[in-house]
């Protein structure tokens, strides 16, 4: 899927100069993209446009040449399902479901990946045995881990992480920097990580200053 930004500018705030707002570019499928600022910035409301949960900016959006503004609920629904997976900064689990049915709530809208490749991802990032476990009793780290998995589990052209790894330790950051890499690779899609400046040692195809 290809995503040209077109001068966009958020209505609700003032950004500063930056490489993003206000600017044309394009997002390249199989390419990796560091969104990097300060907080304050915007990089959750550049993400949130991209996902369709804010509309308060002008400018465009294109995905493979359509304005997603004109995309009607239905489409938007389609696409999270079958196009834009997302780790929020805020995770969205839901708390009193374990951290294995938070992650199949999500896959058994298109059955992406079977419970065993589900429970080989979560041992990967070292949360095999937090399976059954509620994710309000997880660390904010365990729960990031728990997130990553359940982004990867369905169908995607272009995966959004909004400061993913704040709470992962430099090992359990390896194993999922790999893991995505892999998924990136196997759905031909586009990565965008919004941080504050780590790069997590991703090869970006290029960094934006936001």
């Amino acid at each position: 899927m290809k995503v040209n930004i077109e001068n966009l500018t958020p209505n609700f705030f003032t950004p500063a100069s930056s490489e993003v707002w206000s600017k044309n570019f394009e997002l390249n499928p199989n390419s990796s993209y560091l969104i990097k600022a300060v907080s304050g910035s915007g990089k959750s409301s550049f993400l949130n446009f991209l996902f369709g949960l804010n509309n308060n900016y002008s400018g465009s959006i294109l995905y493979d040449d359509s304005a997603i503004s004109s995309f009607s609920e239905a489409q938007w629904t389609s696409l999270r399902q079958q196009k834009i997976a997302i780790v929020f900064q805020g995770l969205k689990l839901f708390p009193e479901l374990t951290a294995l049915e938070n992650i199949q709530l999500k896959n058994t809208l298109t059955n992406h990946k079977s419970e065993t490749e589900i429970l080989e991802f979560m041992r990967r990032l070292n949360i095999e045995e937090l399976a059954n476990k509620k994710a309000e009793t997880l660390s904010f780290g365990q729960k990031q881990r728990v997130a990553i998995v359940r982004a990867l589990c369905q169908p995607f052209s272009l995966l959004l992480l909004d400061e993913p790894f704040s709470h992962i330790d430099e090992d359990q950051i390896k194993n999922a920097v790999l893991l995505i890499q892999e998924e990136i690779k196997k759905n031909n899609a586009t990565l965008i990580v919004a941080s504050l400046g780590d790069t997590y040692n991703i090869n970006y195809t290029k960094t934006l200053l936001l």
